[in-house]
């Protein structure tokens, strides 16, 4: 089974190259199975039901999120309505939505997704780890094939969750921090890793966002409105080749494609 992971959706620039490149994609480079992170698509902050709807309209199989899962408060309606929609497992019980899901398609093996949020420099929710073993457990009496998506600022963090994991799932893939990282493998046990995607969106930016007020916020610490840059729009995540019947992968390689001009104008 191939699967490709996109690193954080930011804002329309974001959904634009998602929806542009995820069809050929798909053509040229096999995939099955598509996962991404959603948690910036709805104005850069947050996400909706509305912005959900057009990432999945693009081909998007299961969307992960993060931290800013609670930027829009039409959240709430999505995390109780759409079961191809996670937020991180290690929220306190009794937070609406899930954790993890396991989707079909068609006749291809089910596939697990597990989102979790790290504790270093992050809003402190429950610990991440005792939350991954848990929900692991439960998701491998339904399918070997298993994809994390780690959602982290530090990378020693999202590294000890992958050695962590190694073996159970099929990859630990990072986001949050946006810059795509060039360190991925495949740990001893069979699990791919890297430690962040990157993101679908403006590279001609800070993280996706319009440079020059970010610079003066650390300039004169006074508030600025980050709005969403706009230029040199890429796409970035990762494939990953996965055996469907032990879970293990195979291959890890990474994705960048930037979209043309002509498109991030339209």
């Amino acid at each position: 089974m191939k699967l490709l992971f996109i690193g954080d959706i930011v804002g329309k620039p974001g959904r634009k190259a998602v929806r542009y490149f995820l069809p050929r994609l798909r053509e040229t480079l096999g995939l099955d199975f598509i996962v991404a992170n959603g948690e910036n698509s709805a104005g850069g902050s947050g996400i909706t039901p509305g912005t959900a709807s057009e990432i999945f309209e693009a081909g998007v199989d299961v969307i992960t999120c993060g931290d800013h899962l609670w930027d829009q408060r039409e959240v709430v309606s999505l995390l109780n309505s759409e079961p191809r929609f996670v937020r991180p497992e290690n929220y306190p019980e009794g937070t609406p939505g899930q954790g993890f899901c396991v989707q079909q398609i068609g006749d291809l093996p089910p596939v697990g997704v597990l989102n979790l949020q790290g504790q270093t420099f992050m809003k402190p929710i429950e610990n991440p780890f005792y939350a991954a073993d848990a929900a692991v457990d439960e998701l491998r009496e339904l399918t070997p094939i298993i994809l994390v998506d780690m959602h982290a600022e530090t990378t020693s963090e999202k590294i000890a969750m992958g050695r962590f994991l190694d073996g159970r799932v099929s990859a630990v893939i990072g986001t949050h921090t946006h810059v795509q990282t060039a360190d991925e493998h495949i740990f001893p046990g069979g699990t791919a890793f890297l430690c962040d995607a990157g993101c679908a969106g403006p590279q001609e930016s800070i993280l996706g966002r319009e440079i020059e007020p970010i610079i003066q916020r650390f300039l004169t610490y006074q508030p600025q409105r980050f709005a969403v840059a706009s230029k040199r729009v890429t796409l970035n995540g990762a494939v990953i080749d996965i055996d469907e019947l032990s879970g293990k992968a195979t291959s890890i390689e990474r994705v960048s494609e930037l979209l043309p001009d002509a498109q991030s104008e339209e």
